[in-house]
This record gives C-alpha cells, sequence and structure tokens, in this order.
C-alpha cells in the first residue's frame, strides 16, 4: 500500500474593480512527488501601499521572483535556509530597483508559509496577515510591522525597503484539517474573529465559496463603516492529509550522494566517459567527459576524493550548481542536465573550446591594446551577471577566463561563488582562503576585513592591468600582506611605463578600481567598466581599429563571391 503524501486543498478571491490595479498578489504551489518531499509545498501573499505607482508590480514580482528561485534551490538545504538565501537576494533585487525608479518603489509585505512534511514553517515581512484556524480556535501567526506616518500606517521591516532585511520566522506543526487565512492589512476592522469562524466553517469543503464569503462581507462592513472596500484578497489552504512520521526527513538527493573515485582517461561513470583530466586540486576534479549515449561533450565537476565529509568546501560544492545554473549570460558557462540519474555527486556544464586567458596571453605576445580591451569589457560583463544575481565571484583571476575559438570571454569557475551578505563577510573570506588566495585578490581578503563587489572589482582592474602590461600593479603582492600598515607599502605601478599604448585615462582608471583601500575603488562595476571603455571614445575607437583589421578578409571573401557568381553566370550563358 502507498505511504501517505502530503496533501492540502486551497481557495481564493479577490474583491477590485479592475484586477490589473490591484496592489496585492497570492498564490499555492505544490510541486511533483519528489520535489514535495524535499521542498514541500508553498503558500504566499503580498501587498504593496496605495500610494505606492508601482504597487502591483512590485506584488507581482515578489510572488513569482520567490516561486521560481525557492524550487531551483538545492535539494540539500534545509526549508529555512533556501528561503532565507532566496528573500535576501529577492530583497536585494527590489531595493536597488527601487533606487533607479523615481515614481514609486519595488517595496512590498510579503509572508511566506512551506508546508513540508508534518511542518510549517512562516516567514513574515511586513504587515501582510496570516492566521490559523484549528477548531474553533482563530489564532493570527503574524506580526503587523507597521509605522504611523501623518495619520497613514504604512508596512515597515518590507521586502525591499532596505539593502538588509530581518526575517520573522516561525516552525509549526501540522494537523490534519488546519485551515491557514492569507490576507492583508485592508480586512482590518471589518472582520471579527468569530466572524472569520463563521464564515469559513459554513461550507469548509468550497474553499473558494468560503474566500467569497469573507470577501463579500469585507466589503459590506467596510461600506457601511465609511471606508474603501475594494481591495480585499483572501485565501486559504486546508490540510488534508499528512505523511507518515518516518517520511518526515529531509530528501536524499544530491547530497546524499557518494564522492566519485578518482578518474583517468577512458574510465565511465553514469554513462559519461572521461576524455582528459582537465584539473586536479586539493579540492575538485574537473574532467572533460562524453556523454556515450549522445556523444555531447561536457565538463564535470566533483569535490576531490580526499575531501572529509565535514569539510566546509563540500558544503560548498553543493551550491555551485545552483549559482550557475541563476545566471545567464553568454558570457558565463552553461550548467548541463546529465542524461541519467546522478549515482555520484558532480555537475556537469558546457565544454568550452578554448584556452585559458594565460595561454590566449602567452600565444598572443603581439595582441594590439584594441584586442585586449575588448577582452576586459567581456570579463567585466561576466562579473556583472554574477552581481546582477547578488553573487560574489571571488577568484577573478588568468586561469579561471576562458577564451573560445570565436574570441569570446567564458568565466568558468565558481569554486569561491558566494551569495553576497547571505553568511556574513567572515564565511565568504574563510571560502576564499580556503580555495586558495591568487595574486590578484583584493587586498581585504588576507586582512580579513569586510569583502564585497569592489574586491571582484579589484580582481578584474588587477586581472585587466596583467593583459595590458604582462606584471603585476604593485610589487608587494597582495596575498603576502600581513597588517594594515603594510597597505602604505603598495605603491601602484603606472601600466604606461610598461605598455606605452596605455592612455593616462585608462591608467587612471586602473589606478583607482585597484587602490588598496577598498572605498576608495569605483562604487559600481559598471562606473569601472564605462571609464574603461573611455569617456572620449576610445574604447570605440580601439573597436573600430579591431574591426578595420579584419578588412582585408572581408575584402577578398568578396572578390571570391563576384568572382564564383561570375563563373556560374558563363556557364549558364553557353
Amino acid at each position: 500500500m502507498a505511504s501517505a503524501q502530503l496533501s492540502l486543498s486551497y481557495g481564493q478571491a479577490f474583491v477590485a474593480p479592475d484586477r490589473r490595479r490591484h496592489r496585492s498578489s497570492m498564490s499555492v504551489l505544490t510541486p511533483e512527488v519528489l520535489q514535495l518531499s524535499t521542498k514541500g509545498a508553498c503558500a504566499l501573499i503580498s501587498d504593496s501601499t496605495s500610494r505606492n505607482a508601482l504597487a502591483k508590480q512590485a506584488g507581482d514580482i515578489s510572488v513569482r521572483g520567490f516561486l521560481a528561485d525557492y524550487f531551483s534551490t538545492p535539494d540539500h538545504w534545509d526549508v529555512k535556509t533556501s528561503v532565507n538565501r532566496v528573500l535576501r537576494s529577492l530583497n536585494g533585487w527590489c531595493f536597488g530597483q527601487s533606487r533607479q525608479v523615481s515614481d514609486g518603489s519595488y517595496v512590498s509585505s510579503l509572508s511566506v508559509m512551506i508546508y513540508r512534511g508534518r511542518e510549517a514553517h512562516l516567514f513574515h515581512m511586513g504587515d501582510t496577515l496570516v492566521f490559523r484556524l484549528r477548531g474553533a480556535e482563530f489564532e493570527q501567526l503574524s506580526r503587523d510591522h507597521v509605522t504611523d506616518l501623518g495619520g497613514y500606517r504604512y508596512p515597515s521591516r518590507a521586502l525591499g525597503m532596505d539593502a538588509s532585511i530581518d526575517i520573522d520566522y516561525a516552525r509549526l506543526p501540522l494537523k490534519q484539517g488546519d485551515i491557514f487565512l492569507f490576507t492583508t492589512q485592508a480586512v482590518q476592522g471589518t472582520l471579527m474573529p468569530s466572524d472569520y469562524v463563521g464564515l469559513i466553517r459554513q461550507d469548509a469543503s468550497d474553499l473558494d465559496a468560503a474566500c467569497e464569503r469573507l470577501a463579500q462581507t469585507a466589503r459590506e462592513r467596510a461600506q457601511e463603516r465609511g471606508y474603501g472596500g475594494d481591495q480585499f484578497c483572501f485565501q486559504l489552504v486546508r490540510i488534508d492529509e499528512l505523511p507518515e512520521e518516518e517520511e518526515d526527513r529531509p530528501g536524499k538527493v544530491y547530497g546524499d550522494l557518494p564522492i566519485p573515485p578518482e578518474l583517468s582517461v577512458g574510465e565511465r561513470l553514469d554513462g559519461l566517459e572521461v576524455l582528459s583530466v582537465l584539473s586536479r586540486t586539493a579540492q575538485s576534479r574537473v574532467y572533460r567527459v562524453r556523454d556515450v549515449r549522445s556523444g555531447r561533450e561536457m565538463v564535470m565537476k566533483a569535490p576531490s576524493p580526499e575531501l572529509s565529509t565535514r569539510n566546509a568546501y563540500l558544503e560548498h560544492f553543493l551550491l555551485q550548481q545552483w549559482v550557475v545554473e541563476r545566471v545567464h549570460s553568454p558570457f558565463v558557462v552553461k550548467v548541463m542536465e546529465p542524461s541519467r540519474p546522478r549515482r555520484f555527486l558532480y555537475y556537469l556544464m558546457t565544454y568550452v573550446e578554448g584556452e585559458t586567458l594565460t595561454a590566449w596571453a602567452r600565444r598572443h605576445p603581439q595582441a594590439s591594446l584594441a584586442q585586449r580591451l575588448d577582452i576586459a569589457i567581456q570579463m567585466g560583463k561576466a562579473l556583472q551577471a554574477l552581481h546582477h544575481r547578488d553573487l560574489l565571484h571571488q577568484q577573478v583571476h588568468p586561469d579561471n577566463i576562458l577564451i573560445d575559438k570565436h574570441g569570446q570571454v567564458v568565466l568558468a569557475d565558481f569554486s569561491a561563488c558566494h551569495m553576497r551578505d547571505v553568511d556574513g563577510h567572515r564565511r565568504s573570506r574563510n571560502l576564499v582562503r580556503q580555495v586558495g588566495l591568487t595574486e590578484h585578490s583584493a587586498p581585504e581578503y588576507a586582512l580579513d576585513d569586510e569583502v564585497g563587489r569592489r574586491s571582484d572589482q579589484y580582481s578584474l582592474a588587477s586581472t585587466v592591468y596583467w593583459l595590458f602590461t604582462g606584471e603585476l600593479p604593485y610589487s608587494l603582492p597582495t596575498k603576502d600582506l600581513l597588517r594594515h600598515t603594510d597597505l602604505e607599502q603598495m605603491t601602484y605601478r603606472s601600466a604606461r611605463t610598461l605598455n606605452p599604448e596605455v592612455s593616462p585615462a585608462l591608467d587612471d582608471t586602473l589606478r583607482r578600481a585597484l587602490a588598496p583601500q577598498r572605498a576608495l575603488r569605483f562604487r559600481r562595476l559598471s562606473e569601472f567598466l564605462h571609464a574603461l571603455r573611455g569617456p572620449s571614445g576610445e574604447a570605440r575607437e580601439l573597436s573600430e581599429a579591431v574591426e578595420s583589421s579584419r578588412e582585408p578578409t572581408r575584402f577578398w571573401q568578396g572578390v571570391a563571391g563576384i568572382l564564383l557568381l561570375l563563373l556560374v553566370l558563363s556557364w549558364l550563358l553557353r
């Protein structure tokens, strides 16, 4: 007999003259059986303020964004870790977008409930409302975070309101028959607890009808009391069935798989044949493999067989695939899905037919500054793609950058990649130290200071400086710094003394991005890239120089085409 699975029902109702302008959004998602056991089902509601010109967009984005990201988190993460990471990332995105618009904001209250196994996990920000009806007991589970300003009540501690966010969390045991109500602050002052219980219990088997009764009654009460009753929404979720006790355990997917053994050329693992060994380090193994079924070539990355199961890097390895899956850019390598179930712990990436930036520079010592600047801009775009997803790369250096046969840059290693400000700066720094500091690492990593996007900016600028000159910007390697007073010994070596093609403006741009003090660098990576291109169109002129160098090839290709056409015409006219 099949074991019971978590099962729930839900109903919804909106009251709005124009649904397209409604400032609230809500949803319930129950995934397939495998994800249901690992990630659970999700119900959530968001609400923005009536005075927000972007209220509808803010509510919709918070709901859709959360659902998309939460069910993409690694299966070995527990619910609290997954939700916190997703909410902090979503908060950073909403806060950043709000700063770029002058009319309205992406601020919204949000309540999320995850139903997994025999427990519910509630995450709450702002002033949305969550209640639980158990028997005749009706209890509010969320706290109202509001601020009174000029007679108006505004949500506080809401999503997107600040760069950091404080999330309420509660873990609740479930009972079969529990009913959870999600609604917004608009309902305050219209219904009493006894009203909720009575209206829901009239016919609890039809949750949509129960929501309609709540909405209609709330609207009537609001009109009787002389205030707006056109922005109500209600969502009810009922627990119909719970899994057995022994099934209430974390899903065993990638986190419980064994580390692959050491592999050699010709050996096979999960239908993947090893073609070559690309890298062996203390932390990982990287192989070029071919799927024997499809013939597709890929790159397999696996933890080092010597790693302990309690090693901090092993925990981070499980995040890397999720990190890469979140980033969509032609300058960042893509994750591939295996054609068979995995029996070992690894992930697959597209195989880039090319070479590292180190090898490229060695093979092209006479490459023009225009070509090198083009590569630098592409590296910046790859890093921007990560930063837009609130990710720090932390290991930008020439051996982590690939250039394919078409000259396109691809960022291909994420050994130290980490979510910004999620687990604190110390964890990011410790991860980089375990993977290993490089000569392009920012000084703050060696000095145990705070790190951030400007730390990535330094590594990028150091790599660009090396690309232009073949040298490092400082005689004292940053990874050898021991004390903050050592920063005084870091004297920038002008790139112009090593490569006269570098203009004074370009040299000043690198000097600023390579400032030993993090606060003195460009505030944003986009500012650095803009300055790198040159305010006077220097980059455009260099790009045109690259194009003009291709003109002879295009000319002879055109001549060959015309001759071929004449030959065909002469043959036809015989």
